[in-house]
């Protein structure tokens, strides 16, 4: 089973784009695949019946080839758009990352790859005394950054590829997204990104009005794509 968390240089920067390409990517060599949004801050009601949903969420699940409870994809929905401690804190509930590692032990029970998307940059509270970070560290799976391309974002990715490895954990590879379509030498950012962050470039998605995850090509290491279809 293949699985990988995916995490930004801040909110914003394209992680659902980045992990739904990395979906589809997966999908060409594995029958089962699936996107696991483990904490969603932000729903509104949807369908006749007004459940609440996460735009993140729909995005994973529509990616991902197969369909799994809620609690599984996503264990953790907060109806409020803000920093996943103080919706949580809000919402009256507690982010017990404890769940979501079982909830993810589930899923790679069913699947051929998950694909775990983050909140926020890696370092983003989940309560007074926790972080993305600790998250991370606790599925222990590689980790994939989406770099957001634009001015300040160098010294991001530096910062978070250093934290990263100082949990003992492995920077499969980085993925650039082109969120500033007037970035300034923005091919000249990508090649010291190339030399500095020690990892392959997985993807170089491009900036679109209309967000499409298949407008990238994805060069997923080998281990990734030996098929279990």
């Amino acid at each position: 089973m293949i699985g990988c968390f995916v995490t930004g240089t801040d909110t914003g920067v394209g992680k659902t784009l980045a992990s739904a390409g990395l979906l589809h990517a997966l999908a060409r060599h594995h029958a089962r695949v699936v996107g696991m949004k483990a904490i969603a801050a932000g729903a509104e009601p949807i369908g006749p019946g007004g459940a609440l949903a996460n735009e993140d969420v729909l995005a994973l699940r529509a990616a991902s080839t197969l369909r799994v409870p809620p609690a599984l994809d996503n264990p953790v929905l907060l109806p409020d758009p803000l920093s996943p401690h103080i919706a949580a804190r809000r919402a009256g509930v507690a982010i017990d990352t404890g769940d979501i590692v079982r909830a993810y032990r589930a899923l790679a029970g069913l699947a051929d790859a998950v694909v775990v998307e983050g909140a926020g940059g890696f370092h983003v509270p989940l309560s007074d005394a926790t972080t993305g970070a600790d998250l991370a560290q606790a599925l222990g799976l590689p980790v994939v950054l989406v770099v957001g391309l634009r001015l300040g974002c160098l010294s991001h990715a530096a910062l978070t590829a250093e934290a990263i490895r100082a949990r003992g954990l492995p920077l499969a590879g980085w993925i650039a997204s082109r969120i500033d379509p007037a970035m300034q030498a923005a091919e000249d950012n990508i090649d010291w990104l190339r030399q500095r962050l020690g990892a392959p470039l997985l993807a170089d998605i491009p900036h679109q009005r209309v967000p499409d995850p298949r407008a990238a090509h994805f060069a997923l290491p080998a281990s990734w794509t030996l098929s279990s279809a």
